[in-house]
């Protein structure tokens, strides 16, 4: 009896709720007037369709999970999503195939190697990273359900679509430039195939993975993306379900280790949450059952995560009371 009375109540959560409207809007005005004239950091221009990106834009959203979104600068300025792509895809492969299926083929440590090596999957005993590496993403789209390329294209499309709550639409000048210099992936594609750890033909996999990249988001798409994770599932903004709590459990365990590449470490004693970058100057950071933050702003740091959205970051982590680590002693007065 106890039992049942147990299972009817709400699970309770290790999380409490995002300050009032005012006070996130004030701080994170005052994140972007400190940082939006930081000029460290450099635009990446290894895709050449990136390197035409402005210096100057910075943007900053946060969404609540009752649906609230708040935005400054140039939160609503399109780019695509590149990297920050990984968390969302691999939450939808853990969605259909479930989530030990999807750990035990893709793995989930970090690798302390950067996103792009080719070495963390030699070095591993079972050939497996994890899924926001770049091998790690091209076998999680491998797995992406459908009968053909096109079914598992659209799939990932209209997931992410979900996750924004809006039709995201591919930049074909930048699926078109990634095409034409994504040799290294391609290889790592062959390479994963040559363990028997991807799942679908590679060549067809990088171009999938290749277009995944290219998908249009803005900050305010990414915070709303975020705060879907952040609210078990379930979009804030539309109310849509888009994949089941445990799901966003894991992924945000995996994107606490290993979403930062080999700076997770420092960014998680930093900011003390989910984060996860783009090499086009994006960046989304989950505060679990409060909310998501969307970063942009194209200048990288040595690791490739913007330089204006990990500064940002860190900032509204601490003002708004979202670090995940920070507690305070108990009144038991």
């Amino acid at each position: 009896m106890e039992g049942d009375g147990l299972a009817n109540r709400r699970r309770l959560v290790s999380t409490g709720d995002l300050p009032v409207g005012d006070v996130v809007e004030e701080q994170m005005r005052a994140a972007h007037e400190r940082y939006r004239d930081v000029t460290d950091g450099r635009v990446a221009d290894y895709i050449p369709a990136l390197s035409c990106a402005s210096p100057d834009w910075f943007g900053i959203a946060i969404c609540g999970v009752a649906g609230a979104v708040r935005a400054v600068g140039d939160a609503d300025r399109e780019f695509s999503i590149q990297s920050v792509s990984k968390p969302f895809v691999f939450a939808l492969v853990c969605d259909a195939i479930g989530v030990e299926e999807a750990r035990a083929r893709l793995g989930a440590n970090g690798t302390g190697q950067p996103f792009d090596s080719v070495i963390a999957v030699e070095l591993d005993p079972d050939k497996a990273t994890n899924p926001l590496v770049n091998a790690g993403a091209v076998a999680t789209t491998s797995l992406v359900p459908g009968a053909d390329v096109d079914e598992r294209w659209e799939a990932i499309r209209s997931g992410l679509s979900r996750f924004a709550g809006r039709e995201l639409v591919i930049d074909d000048e930048v699926y078109r430039s990634e095409s034409g210099s994504n040799q290294r992936n391609r290889g790592i594609a062959h390479l994963l195939a040559g363990y028997d750890r991807i799942y679908a033909d590679p060549e067809e996999t990088t171009d999938v993975y290749t277009r995944q990249c290219s998908l249009l988001v803005s900050a305010r798409d990414l915070a709303v993306m975020g705060a879907t994770l952040a609210d078990g599932g379930v979009n804030p903004v539309t109310g849509e379900r888009v994949v089941g709590e445990d799901v966003c459990t894991k992924v945000l365990a995996v994107l606490a280790t290993a979403g930062m590449y080999e700076r997770s470490g420092d960014w998680l004693f930093d900011v003390g949450l989910p984060g996860k970058s783009g090499v086009s100057g994006g960046m989304v950071t989950i505060s679990p059952g409060k909310g998501g933050m969307g970063t942009f702003s194209p200048p990288l740091d040595e690791a490739g995560n913007s330089v204006r959205g990990r500064l940002a970051t860190t900032d509204l982590a601490h003002a708004l009371g979202l670090n995940l680590f920070a507690s305070a002693p108990a009144d038991t007065g």
